[in-house]
């Protein structure tokens, strides 16, 4: 046997399941849409957060039980993830793009002027404002759990770790407490559907970046990362970074500049 510092990863059902879920996502949401239901997209739900959590647990069984994750697979994880957030970057440009592009030439449509005639703008300075200063806040505890670990402090990795996280849902729930709130919905011409789009978006990322270090945290709890091997937290960290970047772009273009 030739022994070499790469993982061959095991065949895996997930990815399959996954796709299937993503699949069955787009119907349900779909058939939601169109008044059927919402069985299908509770299926498609459950489908995907069981694959989620199964390849997730095999992903820590290779990390760190079997010993997989050496520095060469490390760093191709680190690449990895850096094309992702790349990735994520293009896909949050698009969104920019398009209210840039309506915004900057307003057509007769929407009465030639920004904001369209007859919306009303959330306020900057009320909600949002403090969803900045939570999302802020959030990027120095997560960046405090990285040095905690680097130092060897689990304790304070955990607390900074249960703020962090606590902070993400906070933000979660003020943003659905402003959905509910708006006094425009995403039919309201062009100015409400890219403003939903966009921040709509940005909050799935942050359910998704919350997730991220809440499995971090359970795995610091498990004593899973050392002082020099937690790329998994790494990863999760650049994640949140990257939501804290592309929320002040929202903040500062849609919400200030274009109210």
């Amino acid at each position: 046997m030739i022994r070499q510092p790469f993982h061959l990863v095991e065949y895996s059902p997930w990815p399959l399941t996954s796709s299937m879920g993503a699949f069955t996502l787009t119907i349900g949401l779909a058939s939601w849409f169109h008044n059927h239901g919402i069985t299908c997209l509770l299926i498609a739900a459950l489908l995907i957060i069981l694959s989620m959590i199964q390849w997730w647990r095999d992903v820590v069984r290779e990390a760190t039980f079997l010993g997989h994750h050496t520095s060469h697979v490390t760093t191709g994880l680190r690449w990895g993830m850096i094309l992702f957030i790349t990735s994520e970057v293009m896909f949050f440009f698009a969104f920019f793009w398009a209210f840039f592009h309506s915004s900057l030439s307003p057509t007769p449509e929407i009465g030639c002027c920004w904001p369209p005639t007859g919306i009303h703008p959330i306020n900057p300075f009320s909600v949002p404002l403090l969803n900045t200063a939570v999302l802020l806040t959030s990027g120095v505890t997560v960046t405090w759990a990285h040095h905690s670990l680097m130092e060897g402090s689990r304790t304070n990795a955990i607390q900074a770790l249960i703020i962090t996280v606590a902070l993400g849902a906070y933000f979660t729930f003020l943003q659905a407490s402003e959905y509910m709130a708006a006094p425009f919905t995403i039919a309201d011409s062009v100015y409400g559907t890219t403003f939903f789009v966009t921040t709509g978006f940005h909050g799935l990322h942050v359910l998704i970046g919350s997730s991220f270090l809440l499995v971090c945290l359970i795995r610091t709890w498990a004593h899973h990362f050392s002082a020099g091997h937690h790329f998994g937290f790494e990863a999760a960290a650049w994640y949140w970074h990257f939501v804290d970047v592309v929320w002040i772009c929202l903040y500062l273009c849609i919400y200030w500049w274009g109210s």
